[in-house]
């Protein structure tokens, strides 16, 4: 496991751990990390909310939008459960015996969700999916202790001057590897026939998913505090006072909820209603994602360090929010409002995804760092991402329903009209009073990056004179 930890180490990763004279123990560690969220990120691209499996795996069952909701919305409602399991780490320091224990088995319940289709019966017609929707439960429920344990984990092994960057290099390798796996997936669910292909695919995911948490085994366990007992009462009145953290809760809640009112059924509208294949799908989306992703998460991390935390955040979250709109001039069998969605939004989410986890690392105490995290983590995920998914599905259906919206106008686009208003109306009024921990601005940020794109073509201008 070390052999192979060490193939993903990169020199520029190595003058990181030189920066700040990391011992041999922790760069492994870290690197076994990295390791880890690749495997981790492979599994999501299978098993995460709204993929390309997901989608055919509901649509196989005869999912509705409101249903199609519920499936997504599933996992971030477990949520609520981190924050007994932060107290529970806290208090016991055993980071690795959970995600050993619980982690392991909410992967490996992943190795079952393929055998749906062939193996539970067709009638009552309920039963399969509500067979999928337990078996997605009690893996999200599971689940729920991974992220209040390797979260905490990174940031006591990465000091706080490199944490930023490890994760833009991480966002980076994460999406050339995304690169590949997205298209063969792709292939696989347009190639294999149907049952079959449900089992080989959910196998793969579940593999993957189980050897991200067999990574951690091999980390060393470090904490930055001594083991003790938090009450959730005293923790709740600590959070509350900590500001800076309860301004960067409400602001992304209200991001999540605004962005998965559609998000989640993008994807599902490009296969159903647009009639693309998986392997387009892939391509145009995920594939897209991953090279813009790799193209602009090092600048990100550089941003971060010039213009601070809440500049990044606001530049990136106003671009995002217009993203969805290239949807609303999509037509049956057409490819590139799908690209340009997933292209310019991966480009500027990269760099939502690293100020949000920045701000969040920053914010927090070390004694105290995974219950924050977990609340963080339950408040948005459940008031966000989940009600916002079980919204939109809802709005969906109550639409078709009332016969509203239809021709040029259906009721997907009337649903991302309303997600790009709302979302626009987040970035502008609730990101501004976060905290910036740099002296840059974001019209400076804005005009670097202006400057950036058009650069080149002012120097050739330039010469052509």
């Amino acid at each position: 496991m070390r052999k192979l930890s060490g193939r993903f180490t990169h020199n520029a990763l190595s003058l990181l751990y030189d920066e700040v004279r990391l011992p041999a123990a922790i760069r492994r560690s870290l690197n076994l990390i990295l390791l880890g969220n690749i495997f981790g990120n492979l599994h999501g691209i299978i098993c995460g909310g709204g993929t390309t499996a997901m989608i055919d795996l509901a649509n196989e069952l005869k999912a509705g939008d409101l249903a199609f909701g519920v499936l997504n919305g599933i996992p971030q409602a477990a949520a609520l459960l981190q924050i007994p399991f932060s107290m529970l780490v806290n208090r016991t320091h055993r980071r690795k015996k959970y995600m050993l224990t619980l982690g392991l088995f909410s992967r490996a319940l992943w190795l079952l969700f393929g055998f749906i289709p062939l193996v539970v019966p067709v009638h009552p017609a309920w039963l399969r999916l509500w067979t999928l929707i337990f078996l997605l439960g009690i893996s999200s429920c599971c689940s729920a202790v991974i992220n209040v344990s390797w979260f905490p984990w990174f940031s006591d092994l990465a000091p706080g001057s490199i944490r930023g960057r490890w994760l833009s290099y991480r966002d980076t390798i994460v999406a050339v590897i995304n690169l590949g796996f997205g298209l063969l997936t792709a292939r696989l669910l347009d190639t294999l026939p149907s049952p079959s292909r449900y089992i080989i695919i959910f196998i793969l995911g579940g593999t993957l998913g189980m050897l991200d948490m067999v990574c951690f085994g091999f980390c060393r366990e470090v904490y930055s505090s001594e083991p003790r007992r938090l009450h959730i009462g005293a923790v709740m009145r600590d959070i509350f006072r900590n500001r800076p953290f309860c301004r960067l809760v409400v602001m992304w809640t209200a991001w999540c909820f605004t962005s998965n009112l559609c998000a989640p059924y993008l994807g599902r509208y490009s296969v159903n209603e647009m009639g693309l294949s998986y392997l387009q799908m892939m391509v145009f989306s995920t594939a897209a994602a991953s090279v813009a992703t790799v193209l602009v998460t090092a600048l990100w991390g550089k941003a971060l360090n010039r213009y601070g935390c809440r500049s990044v955040m606001l530049v990136a979250a106003a671009a995002t929010s217009m993203t969805d709109a290239f949807y609303l001039f999509s037509t049956p069998g057409s490819v590139w409002p799908v690209l340009l969605r997933n292209f310019m939004g991966a480009m500027f989410w990269s760099g939502c995804n690293l100020a949000a986890n920045s701000m969040q690392l920053s914010a927090t105490p070390d004694d105290a760092r995974p219950s924050y995290i977990a609340v963080f983590a339950c408040v948005t995920s459940l008031a966000g991402v989940a009600l916002g998914t079980l919204t939109g599905g809802s709005l969906l259906e109550a639409w078709e329903s009332a016969g509203w919206f239809s021709g040029g106008l259906d009721r997907f686009k009337a649903l991302i009209i309303l997600s790009v208003a709302l979302r626009a109306l987040v970035a502008a009024l609730l990101v501004p009073p976060l905290e910036n921990d740099r002296d840059g601005t974001p019209g400076q940020l804005a005009g670097a990056i202006v400057r950036g794109i058009t650069g080149p073509f002012a120097r050739r201008a330039r010469r052509g004179c």
